[in-house]
């Protein structure tokens, strides 16, 4: 193997170690990234510039996971690869989404730390220390960026403040922006984060409800030069459903039977109320109910209330199997594929 040549295209089952040691990588850098031809030079330029003034990172990787593009930026990132080892770059064979391209650079990140950013030059490298210093002091183990000033358009930046004061108030993460993209990470925190769908949007509080220290700072923002915005009102909407998964997960994946008991409990408590009172009214009043809509909502909501109590009791033993599986468990496939994966082929023996 020839020592400091770039390797040629690899394909996802081939395995090529870096020119850095996993072990003594300092810092990754993982840019996910659809369609940002205009950017990608000039993003390159500045992180490059950025951690060379870091003085605590002797050794770091880039890793550009390209999510579909269709523009050229796939070739881009090829000219950027043969130039600088100290990139690696990953290619979709379509669009997955952010997600997807996330848990594929954190599935491929080496580095003790890591940093998240967005690909459109919005994100500035220059404020990565901003992100890594309470990591630095050890005050936290996630640092999410808040966009202040944000300079976005108000079709992004109105739904993105409902969307930030409802995930707030849902989850009691006490941020200001869940979906900057810029964030800084332990190492340990990335094996704990499953991300699919629009889950990239939660990360923040999935590492809460594992029991990371989660922090945030501001950090400066430009306004969008080059490509267009991947922005889309409907992802609010699947992101909404994603919420829902996130709270589930994070609080009652061990104990359902805590959320469709008390829902059952409820619910057949009404039910009874209602036929109680109207037995109340038949026995010691004498009057009619058999043809009241109340009585077939009373029974209805009995029963609806029993069934959340089996749901429950159901959901208990799912997760005890999964609980007594789990220790041989290799967990779900990858939600995404790769086509190609390029890598420069130093250190054989790392």
């Amino acid at each position: 193997m020839t020592t400091g040549a770039a390797s040629p295209v690899r394909t996802a089952g081939e395995t090529v170690v870096s020119g850095q040691s996993r072990a003594s990588l300092a810092l990754s850098v993982v840019i996910p990234l659809c369609n940002e031809v205009g950017s990608l030079p000039q993003l390159h330029a500045e992180l490059s510039e950025a951690i060379a003034g870091l003085d605590r990172y002797g050794s770091y990787e880039l890793i550009f996971i390209d999510d579909g593009s269709t523009d050229g930026s796939d070739q881009v990132l090829r000219e950027i690869f043969q130039c600088d080892p100290q990139v690696k770059v990953i290619q979709f064979r379509r669009n997955f989404g952010k997600s997807a391209g996330l848990a594929a650079g954190f599935r491929m990140a080496a580095g003790n730390h890591v940093v998240t950013m967005d690909s459109d030059l919005q994100d500035i490298p220059a404020e990565m220390h901003k992100l890594l210093e309470p990591i630095w002091a050890d005050q936290a183990d996630l640092v999410s960026g808040w966009k202040t000033p944000r300079l976005d358009p108000l079709s992004k930046t109105i739904p993105s403040t409902v969307f930030n004061r409802v995930v707030r108030a849902a989850s009691g993460v006490n941020l200001h922006d869940f979906n900057c993209g810029y964030k800084a990470y332990r190492q340990e925190v990335l094996p704990e984060l499953n991300l699919y769908g629009e889950m990239h949007r939660y990360i923040p509080v999935l590492a809460h409800f594992r029991g990371f220290r989660v922090a945030e700072v501001p950090v400066a923002h430009r306004a969008r030069e080059h490509g267009k915005s991947k922005f889309g009102i409907e992802r609010y909407f699947r992101g909404f459903f994603d919420l829902l998964t996130v709270l589930f997960l994070g609080h009652y994946t061990r104990r359902p039977l805590h959320l469709f008991g008390w829902l059952g409990i409820l619910t057949f408590g009404a039910g009874f109320a209602i036929d109680a009172y109207l037995a109340i009214l038949k026995i010691f009043f004498g009057q009619p109910i058999g043809d009241r809509p109340l009585l077939q909502l009373g029974v209805l909501l009995m029963i609806i209330g029993a069934v959340f109590i089996v749901f429950g009791l159901l959901g208990e033993m799912i997760s005890f199997q999964n609980r007594l599986s789990m220790r041989n468990d290799t967990g779900p496939p990858a939600d995404y594929s790769v086509r190609t994966v390029l890598r420069h082929e130093q250190d054989d023996d790392a």
